[in-house]
């Protein structure tokens, strides 16, 4: 006997036409219908459900859907990479977030990250190394988040230890959603040393990614479970 809508709908504490979106992104199975036209969802149908809603506030929404959609063709090892993606990311960015507090705990500003570093790079270097893309860099710029000086001779954007510090700032910053406009002032702050703020929203940030580090965990387990439905494990 199959699954009415209305009761997963109800289990997940969402609309059925909730479910039904999800289908139209095609990151569920096709669905059977009575004859009277209603759809008649399966235990793997729940299975999917109860997947979505776990992974989309650990990883947001094009991600579960790159991940549901290689599970629907059997692709395991390349959901599973995309997901380890995100998981890295993440640990990244954490590290860099505990790092840049050690560095504002000692006011160390200047000296941070300068030993044995090019003090001149090009932005396709800074965003090699910082993890960054260069039109994000390019888009901080232009809302006057940061300024970035011009090499004389050809023009070219150049970038020394301070700015890609800024550029580590703004990243981190941002993967906690805080607005350009708090980021700037925070940036300016730095500027001026003055360091009190910026180590609050840091700390705040670092709160931010271990709770999104809970949801991520609670998303694989969600994935696991459905691999299990699946038969991929």
């Amino acid at each position: 006997m199959g699954i009415r809508p209305i009761e997963i709908a109800r289990k997940l504490g969402i609309s059925t036409s909730a479910l039904r979106h999800y289908e139209s992104w095609g990151i569920v199975p096709p669905t059977e219908r009575t004859a009277s036209g209603y759809r008649i969802y399966t235990e793997e149908h729940a299975a999917y459900f109860e997947c979505i809603r776990a992974l989309f506030p650990g990883f947001g929404v094009d991600v579960t859907k790159k991940v549901m959609k290689k599970l629907q063709e059997k692709e395991l090892d390349e959901a599973l990479w995309i997901i380890n993606e995100v998981q890295a990311r993440l640990h990244r960015d954490k590290t860099l977030a505990e790092r840049t507090i050690r560095i504002l705990e000692t006011e160390q500003l200047d000296d941070a990250d300068s030993h044995g570093r090019k003090d001149k790079m090009t932005i396709g270097e800074v965003a090699a190394e910082t993890g960054v893309e260069a039109t994000a860099i390019r888009h901080w710029e232009k809302e006057g988040v940061i300024t970035l000086p011009r090499d004389e001779e050809n023009g070219y954007r150049t970038f020394n230890r301070a700015l890609v510090r800024q550029i580590l700032i703004i990243r981190i910053l941002r993967s906690a959603n805080y607005p350009l406009e708090v980021i700037k002032d925070v940036l300016q702050e730095l500027q001026h040393h003055q360091v009190h703020n910026a180590r609050r929203l840091f700390k705040e940030t670092l709160d931010y990614l271990n709770h999104l580090n809970h949801h991520q965990i609670r998303g694989v387990h969600y994935v696991y479970r459905l691999c299990e439905v699946l038969k991929l494990i």
